[in-house]
C-alpha cells in the first residue's frame, strides 16, 4: 500500500506520483493494483494486490464504502474475519458487496465501533483508511508489527507505504542517512522503532496508530501493549504449562489455514517449522505442501540441514520440494541484493 496527504501547499496529488509510488513494489502485489485520488486531488490511495482471500474483482482496493466516505488500503490478513462479519450481519444489520473479503470487514468495523474496531481483529496488518467525514487519515500497525509500514512528512505532505523504496519515489523527499539509526545497526543488527536509516522517514511502531487530520495536526497512540493483556494468574504449572502452549500454538496455526489459493511451509528440520508442519498438516486432507532451501554441498561454514527437513517432511507425509543453492548462485546474487 501507498498514499499521500497534502495538507497545506499547492502540490496536487496526480496519477503519475502516486502510480510511480505505488509500482516500484510490484513485487509485493502482482495480481492486481489500483488507485483512488479525491476530487481536490489533497489526498491519494495505491495498491498492489497479493490475492489470498475473496479473489474476485469486488475484493480489489483501494476499497469504499457505500457512500464513498470511507476510503482503504490494506495489506495483511484478518484471521477472524468470518466471525466478525456474523456478528456485523446478526446485530448490526450490515449488507455486504464481497462473499468473505476481509478488506471489507475492516471497513464495516469501522463504521460500526469506530477505530477501535482495531481491539477486535486478529490478524497481521498495515491499513491506511481515509475518513471524509471526519478529515482524517489513519495509519495502522497490527499488535507486534508483522506487517510494515513507513511514513515522512515535507513540504507540508505526509507519504506512507510499506516499503521505503516508494517514499523515495517522492522528488521532493531528501535522502539523507540517519547516523544514529546506522549505530544502532551496526549495535543491534537492527533500527529499533520508530527510526529508519533514513533521516525523516519513520515506520509506525507495532500496535500503534497516527491519526493526521487536512491541517496536519498528527495524533500519535499505542493502542495495543502486551504488558496490559498478560494475566499472570492463568498460566500453568508443569505438564499443564505444555499443553497450554501446545493448544496456543494450535489454535494459531489453524486460523492461518484459511485461504483461496494453496498454501504451504518452509520446512528447515528445526524444532520451530517442524512444529509448524506437524500441526499444520493435522486434519488435513491432502499432503501439505513443504519447501526447503539447502545448499548443494557440506560447507564448513554453514551445516546442511536437509536431512532434518526430509526426515520430517516424510513423517507427515508431505509433498516435499528441495531448492538447492551453489556457491555460483551466492556469488551472482550480490549485485542484485
Amino acid at each position: 500500500l501507498v498514499g499521500a496527504l497534502q495538507y497545506s501547499g499547492n502540490f496536487n496529488i496526480n496519477p503519475e506520483y502516486l502510480i510511480k509510488m505505488r509500482d516500484s513494489m510490484k513485487h509485493r502485489g502482482p495480481d492486481g493494483y489500483g488507485h483512488w485520488i479525491s476530487d481536490n486531488q489533497k489526498i491519494g490511495l495505491a495498491h498492489r494486490r497479493l490475492s489470498i482471500l475473496d479473489l474476485s474483482l469486488n475484493a480489489s482496493q483501494p476499497m469504499s464504502n457505500v457512500d464513498k466516505t470511507i476510503q482503504l488500503v490494506f495489506n495483511g490478513e484478518i484471521y477472524n474475519h468470518n466471525e466478525i462479519r456474523n456478528e456485523l450481519t446478526n446485530e448490526h444489520n450490515v449488507k455486504w458487496k464481497t462473499n468473505h473479503s476481509d478488506t471489507e470487514v475492516i471497513i464495516k468495523s469501522y463504521e460500526v465501533w469506530g477505530i477501535d474496531c482495531l481491539k477486535r481483529f486478529r490478524g497481521m496488518f498495515a491499513i491506511a483508511l481515509w475518513d471524509t467525514r471526519k478529515r482524517k487519515l489513519w495509519l495502522v500497525r497490527d499488535r507486534i508489527g508483522i506487517k510494515p509500514l513507513y511514513w515522512a512528512q515535507h513540504h507540508g505532505r505526509i507519504i506512507f507505504a510499506s516499503e521505503i523504496k516508494a517514499l523515495l519515489c517522492d522528488p521532493d523527499l531528501q535522502r539523507k542517512c540517519n547516523t544514529k539509526a546506522m549505530a544502532d545497526y551496526f549495535a543491534f543488527i537492527c533500527t529499533p522503532s520508530p527510526h529508519t536509516m533514513f533521516q525523516g522517514i519513520q515506520k509506525i511502531e507495532p500496535g500503534s496508530w497516527i491519526c493526521v487530520d487536512d491541517r496536519g495536526h498528527i495524533k500519535e497512540h499505542r493502542w495495543y501493549d502486551v504488558l496490559d493483556h498478560a494475566d499472570y494468574s492463568k498460566i500453568a504449572k508443569g505438564d499443564e504449562l505444555y499443553e497450554q502452549v501446545f493448544d496456543s500454538l494450535e489454535d494459531s496455526i489453524n486460523i492461518h489455514k484459511e485461504s483461496d489459493v494453496p498454501v504451504g511451509i518452509f520446512l528447515s528440520g528445526g524444532v520451530d517449522s517442524s512444529a509448524n508442519a506437524k500441526l499444520f498438516s493435522s486434519r488435513s486432507k491432502d499432503p501439505l505442501k513443504t519447501f526447503t532451501i539447502g545448499y548443494d554441498a557440506e560447507y564448513d561454514t554453514y551445516t546442511n540441514e536437509l536431512a532434518y527437513a526430509r526426515q520430517m517432511a516424510e513423517e507427515i507425509g508431505a509433498s516435499h520440494h528441495e531448492k538447492l543453492l551453489s556457491e555460483k548462485n551466492f556469488l551472482e546474487f550480490i549485485p542484485e541484493m
